[in-house]
């Protein structure tokens, strides 16, 4: 999936972005490009007293996963999938749950897991790891 032109790369690996308008974008092109394999949205950035949730999808096989993306510039404060730290985790679960519990969340499904997707910008273009069954 190729979805930055030259000036939104510059964008991206420059700080004309905030850390957090990153984190907006990485969110976004991490549902294009699931949605482009056939998965179905859901829910982004739905929040609870534990934390948020930042996407919600239906796999093909009727699996909800909640998605977990870091996005990064650089690898200088390591990968982006290791900023998934233990509490972190913990607390995706937990939000997890409360998003199965909202009664508009019920829905037909055949399991739950817990992917993280991580995207490094740089090298003139977004690389994306998808891990599925993270934790």
């Amino acid at each position: 999936m190729n979805t930055t032109t030259p000036a939104l790369l510059e964008e991206l690996e420059g700080n004309v972005l905030t850390a957090h308008e990153l984190g907006i974008w990485g969110e976004q092109y991490a549902r294009a490009w699931l949605e482009q394999r056939g998965w179905s949205w859901l829910s982004s950035n739905w929040r609870t007293r534990y934390g948020e949730l930042d996407l919600v999808m239906l796999e093909p096989s009727r699996t909800v996963v909640f998605v977990e993306v870091k996005t990064r510039r650089s690898s200088r404060y390591g990968l982006p999938q290791e900023a998934v730290s233990a509490h972190k985790r913990l607390t995706l679960r937990r939000a997890g749950i409360q998003w199965l519990l909202e009664p508009t969340h019920r829905i037909d499904h055949r399991g739950v897991r817990f992917d993280v997707i991580a995207i490094q910008i740089g090298q003139g273009r977004p690389r994306l790891t998808h891990i599925p069954e993270a934790f």
